[in-house]
């Protein structure tokens, strides 16, 4: 019984979704529209849809692996996030949003040139690929592995409705999907907590049971090393990574820009307690798991504590979470190709409605590419290897030179392509080539350092040189040029497409409002079917359903 409640839920709660994508796909008219709001998305939207972006089931598939293993240390862990969060509030997204660019690699090529704005491209395009492989994984395998589905075909299907969601909706469709995420997300966890200590013999009993360094602040390979490169690997991820900066450019103002970061910050720094506190209570629940097997930490609990239709709801939430993570990095190398490449490369002369079906046809390619990466994470180390190797591969040597030429006049392409070139080279040695060859391995620490310090000290050393020489950038020089040519030529506001933008944001709230009523419905109703925390089921859909006046209320103002 409990098992056809809850499939009926994911199939129910998919379907509602999907219809969502659909009527987003009236508002893509033209390429701003489609891939950045109109650039008028109220910030409050845009830092959850941030926080969301950056969630995926992977945060309970890997962290929650580790919460189950070392305890507390994933919670610390996951504070470097709030780090990277506060830093770019003050001083990254506005730089961002004050570009004026739709997408980083178009501040790329105004910035470095369109030599490196194309390295950039291919080379985001490929790692994107495989850090969202990953989350596709990660999903498929708590989706496959509680209705007991075999996992290649749950990948494809699961992978296929992703791409199909964001390649008919566009950015807002993306929203939308992350707002709902958080919310189902945030409810479900609330009830999860109460059940597991219950089911753990209340909280006494679980602080009795935990091994004597499961609240350590660092833990096992996790040292203070460790989170040190890892806090600066998130300025730089949250900073620069082109999925997130598609947040800052997509609302109105840079002062809107640092507002979603803030809150991207202020979510993360009670959110990863409440995360990772199921996990290590099941610690003391069910303490034999070993290896690969802690992956489904987090699947266990809630199979063993959650009543009838919850399990399917949460299961329903981690995968359109990791969705709205994979849709927005699908949403941004689509923008990407469709802008940067396509438009600036092959057709400059493309009509919108060109553009349109490049941009819809682009997100189905690099979707199939993504589920061959998720089919082939199980036979290279498992999640947790493979996402932080790839972040200390490529996050440094990807993400910092852009960064650090918002703030420069002095780098130039030539030394930016440089050293990225540099530091993914030495990363990939030391990650790949010396193990196999000489049976050397770095530290989780060490690795992550590496990554992440090695092309900040090349930047450094570059920046000093070229303030000893005296020397501007070329290319910076160029770009105040182009500024100021387009300060001079600011081009005509067109009426209609103003209001057309405000109806669009109007609309997606009212959806939004509708949506989170619709969430509110759906689980009254799991109230008649649930054994226990039926109360709290239903004071969770109260508040839901007052929640939605929020959207609402906004939607009415945005009408002026």
């Amino acid at each position: 019984m409990n098992s056809i409640i809850d499939t009926s839920v994911i199939v129910v709660f998919s379907v509602f979704i999907m219809v969502i994508g659909l009527l987003f796909s009236r508002t893509g008219r033209n390429l701003k529209s489609f891939f950045a709001g109109g650039e008028a998305v109220p910030w409050f939207i845009g830092g959850l849809s941030l926080f969301m972006s950056f969630f995926s089931a992977g945060t309970f598939v890997a962290w929650g692996s580790i919460a189950y293993k070392y305890g507390w240390v994933a919670v610390t862990i996951q504070w470097t996030m709030c780090i990277g969060g506060l830093i770019t509030g003050l001083y990254i997204a506005p730089k961002w949003k004050a570009t004026g660019s739709l997408t980083a690699a178009e501040f790329i090529k105004d910035r470095l040139g369109a030599h490196v704005q194309k390295s950039f491209i291919y080379i985001f395009m490929l790692v994107s690929l495989f850090i969202k492989g990953s989350v596709l994984y990660s999903v498929a395998k708590l989706v496959g592995s509680s209705l007991e589905f075999p996992l290649v075909p749950v990948t494809l299907i699961l992978g296929i409705l992703m791409i199909a969601y964001t390649a008919v909706g566009g950015l807002w469709a993306v929203m939308v999907t992350d707002i709902l995420q958080f919310v189902i997300l945030t409810a479900a966890v609330l009830l999860i907590i109460p059940l597991a200590f219950t089911e753990a013999g209340g909280v006494q009993t679980f602080l009795t049971k935990v091994p004597h360094d499961f609240f350590n602040v660092v833990n096992g390979e996790y040292t203070w090393g460790f989170i040190g490169a890892f806090a600066l690997y998130h300025i730089f991820y949250i900073g620069g990574n082109w999925t997130f900066v598609q947040r800052y450019t997509s609302v109105d103002t840079p002062k809107s820009a640092s507002k979603v970061a803030f809150l991207f910050a202020g979510l993360y720094i009670l959110s990863p307690v409440l995360w990772m506190l199921p996990p290590m209570i099941y610690q003391t629940i069910n303490p034999g798991l070993t290896g690969l097997e802690t992956e489904n930490a987090y699947l266990m609990v809630c199979k063993q504590v959650l009543p009838a239709g919850l399990m399917g709801l949460i299961l329903t939430g981690m995968y359109f979470s990791t969705s709205a993570s994979a849709n927005t990095a699908l949403n941004v190398v689509s923008a990407v190709f469709t802008n940067d490449i396509y438009k600036g490369t092959i057709n400059p002369k493309a009509s919108d409605e060109k553009l349109m079906k490049i941009a819809r046809t682009s997100s189905w390619c690099f979707g199939f590419g993504m589920i061959v990466i998720a089919l082939i994470v199980p036979y290279i180390g498992g999640i947790v290897e493979f996402t932080l190797s790839v972040g200390a591969i490529t996050g440094g040597p990807l993400l910092a030179p852009p960064i650090w030429a918002l703030f420069s006049k002095r780098i130039t392409g030539k030394a930016t392509i440089t050293i990225t070139m540099v530091s993914l080279a030495v990363n990939l040695i030391f990650k790949i080539v010396l193990p196999l060859v000489l049976d050397y391995k770095l530290s989780r620490a060490s690795e992550m350092l590496l990554g992440v310090l090695l092309p900040f000290i090349l930047l450094l050393i570059y920046e000093l040189y070229a303030a000893y020489k005296g020397k501007v950038s070329a290319e910076y020089l160029q770009l105040q040029e182009l500024k100021a040519y387009r300060a001079a030529n600011v081009p005509v506001v067109d009426e209609e497409e103003v209001a057309e933008i405000k109806r669009q944001n109007k609309f997606g709230l009212q959806v939004i409002s509708f949506s989170l009523a619709f969430i509110a419905l759906l689980l009254y109703i799991l109230c008649a079917f649930t054994s226990k925390g039926t109360s709290m089921v239903a004071v969770i859909a109260t508040v839901i359903l007052l929640s939605a006046w929020i959207p609402l209320n906004a939607s009415f103002k945005k009408v002026h």
